[in-house]
């Protein structure tokens, strides 16, 4: 007799690193939900995602992730509470503009970790009730050290990072399993036109698969490409006094 397939609901399922992620575990078995803010946009990708996975079960619900009052109503209204959250939302944002304008900062800061935070904040209370559960949150390398290159868009994910790991503590002895996701840079319609170097730069594909594998093993946190995880401790040893020089 087959088990009872899983399900996972996936927080910005409209971007190509989460449709990536979405069709990984629906071709595992699972049932997929994704969410986005326009709720016929994300009804016509789940009915797209179907298709590519034959056999799989992905419905939509809208979901503003800077809509703080909506997160209870949602989760209220979800037929059953997901094994499996994964936060794919953010906003990269322009790092001059957020320099020069208050109202872009915030929405950067707001995209990436009060809104993300916040949902994740009353997910994790309902999984540690139930007593099981994952949350996957995607991250950033960004987060690891500011650089004058995208330090309001770092650190929010800074901020995402330590709330992710903050949960993990706490959650630890209760059977919820948190993850966090560095992927460092991915071939997307938001890292169009940039000049990415190929060995750090992951597909969306690739990325699918290392979370689907991680949530597998039960890891901690992941960089997609493990180079990246020499990359930064590199970064991040760099005297202040040096770093306050480079052009990063």
């Amino acid at each position: 007799m087959l088990g009872k397939r899983k399900s996972l609901l996936v927080v910005g399922g409209t971007s190509d690193i989460a449709k990536a992620t979405a069709i990984t575990f629906a071709r595992k078995g699972w049932n997929v939900t994704i969410s986005g803010r326009d709720l016929t946009i994300a009804q016509a990708e789940a009915a797209n995602l179907e298709i590519r996975t034959p056999g799989s079960t992905i419905t939509a619900v809208a979901l503003d992730v800077l809509d703080t009052a909506s997160f209870g109503p949602l989760l209220g209204s979800l037929s059953a509470l997901p094994d499996a959250v994964l936060l794919a939302v953010g906003l990269l944002g322009d790092q001059v503009q957020a320099q020069r304008n208050t109202d872009h900062a915030e929405l950067i800061m707001r995209s990436n970790f009060e809104g993300p935070c916040l949902l994740l904040g009353l997910i994790a209370s309902r999984f540690e009730e139930r007593g099981s559960g994952t949350i996957i949150g995607i991250s950033s390398v960004a987060g690891d050290r500011g650089r004058a290159s995208n330090y309001v868009y770092g650190a929010a994910k800074a901020g995402l990072t330590a709330f992710l790991s903050g949960l993990r503590n706490r959650l630890a002895a209760n059977g919820v399993h948190v993850l966090t996701v560095k992927p460092g840079f991915v071939r997307t319609r938001m890292t169009a036109g940039m000049k990415l170097p190929m060995a750090l730069t992951a597909e969306p594909q690739e990325l699918g698969k290392a979370i689907y594998d991680a949530v597998e093993k039960r890891k901690n946190v992941i960089y997609v490409r493990p180079a990246w995880r020499l990359v930064m401790t590199i970064i991040q040893s760099i005297p202040e006094n040096l770093f306050k020089k480079l052009s990063l």
